[in-house]
């Protein structure tokens, strides 16, 4: 199997679970009458996931830390805010839709990231036929919720 075709799949895995994480922690935020307290449980459980795959692997560069930029730890604040969001969201206007905006923002928010290489990622500029694929794919995305 290509190189690509396995990260198609695993990134494919990856957005099928983010429908699933919604859907579960939401629940979880309306059982127990609390999203923070339901975003804090599945941080709680993620972390220590992380940190056993981490021992694993030999904590990995655990070492280069220091160096790293600082603001690259912001992501953890994004992870957050998606988490809340969603937790809060969901219950109250559906995780279909919930998920769309979701998928139209990383959609925006992609192919700025690609056009301009921003966080060493490898360039990819916008052009005409990018553009309209992009709009392709909200529209695409808007027509699945037009029921």
């Amino acid at each position: 199997m290509s190189s690509n075709l396995s990260y198609a799949l695993i990134m494919t895995a990856a957005g099928i679970g983010i429908p699933v994480l919604a859907a579960m922690n939401a629940a979880l935020g309306q059982k127990i009458g609390s999203p923070v307290t339901a975003a804090a449980v599945l941080f709680t459980v993620a972390v220590l996931a992380a940190w056993g795959l981490a021992a694993a692997f030999g904590f990995q560069g655990m070492s280069k830390l220091a160096i790293a930029p600082k603001y690259l730890f912001l992501a953890g604040v994004l992870v957050l805010f998606y988490v809340l969001s969603i937790t809060f969201v969901a219950p109250k206007f559906g995780v279909g839709n919930a998920v769309f905006f979701v998928l139209v923002g990383q959609i925006i928010s992609a192919a700025l990231i690609d056009h301009f290489g921003l966080f060493g990622a490898a360039v990819t500029q916008i052009s005409v036929s990018r553009a309209i694929g992009l709009g392709m794919m909200v529209g695409g995305i808007g027509l699945t919720r037009l029921t």
